[in-house]
């Protein structure tokens, strides 16, 4: 499995046969799209640009892809007073657990962290202003799912035209207390078992 960054919430998780492209809105920020008509595009809301996938996701359920199995639990945007429009995606690869989040709430369920269950690698927006999670709901979501790997996105970018100004992730690794992390282009895990223990940030450059 790898993992690749692609700027705001869009990330890439690929195996050797599938390649899954989570948020790709990146025609109305500026940046052009990177889905291919044989991708599977997961949307962690309803509302989304129209996608050139194959097979799109944009509400709760489970499915199965060739090699990787999905799992879509819904939960509650951050802007909203009740309801589950926003999805949170557990992706499976082998035995290797990626989590990815929208802009929730930074309050699981006890049902939503039994659905999600054991995660190595969680992807979380951090940027807040109001547009998403901030460093601190960022914080609690991650202590309460507790994976081995944390990957911030959606952050400031020049490049990026958001439709909020986000923080600095300077700013955010401070503000997070985060000191182990690493800087890399992409993110490769050959199984669970292969990743440390002690807990990490990873921080991929935008693609």
């Amino acid at each position: 499995m790898q993992i690749e960054y692609f700027g705001a919430n869009c990330v890439v998780v690929s195996s050797k046969k599938t390649r899954i492209v989570i948020d790709d809105n990146l025609s109305e920020l500026g940046l052009k799209s990177i889905t291919k008509p044989d991708d599977i595009a997961l949307f962690t809301s309803v509302e989304h640009v129209q996608s050139k996938a194959s097979f799109v996701v944009d509400t709760p359920g489970e499915y199965e892809v060739k090699d990787i199995s999905i799992k879509g639990i819904g939960a509650q945007l951050h802007i909203d007073e009740s309801g589950n429009n926003s999805i949170i995606y557990l992706i499976t690869i082998g035995n290797t657990r990626v989590c990815v989040v929208g802009n929730i709430i930074s309050s699981l369920t006890e049902a939503q962290q039994e659905a999600i269950g054991v995660v190595d690698a969680l992807i979380v927006p951090v940027g807040g202003s109001g547009f998403t999670l901030d460093p601190i709901g960022a914080k609690k979501v991650i202590h309460t799912i507790a994976p081995k790997v944390f990957i911030p996105v959606h952050y400031a970018d020049k490049a990026i035209k958001y439709q909020v100004p986000q923080i600095d992730l300077s700013v955010v690794i401070k503000e997070m207390s985060i000191e182990n992390t690493e800087e890399i282009e992409t993110y490769k895990i050959k199984s669970r078992e292969a990743i440390d223990e002690h807990q990490k940030t990873i921080i991929l450059k935008r693609k």
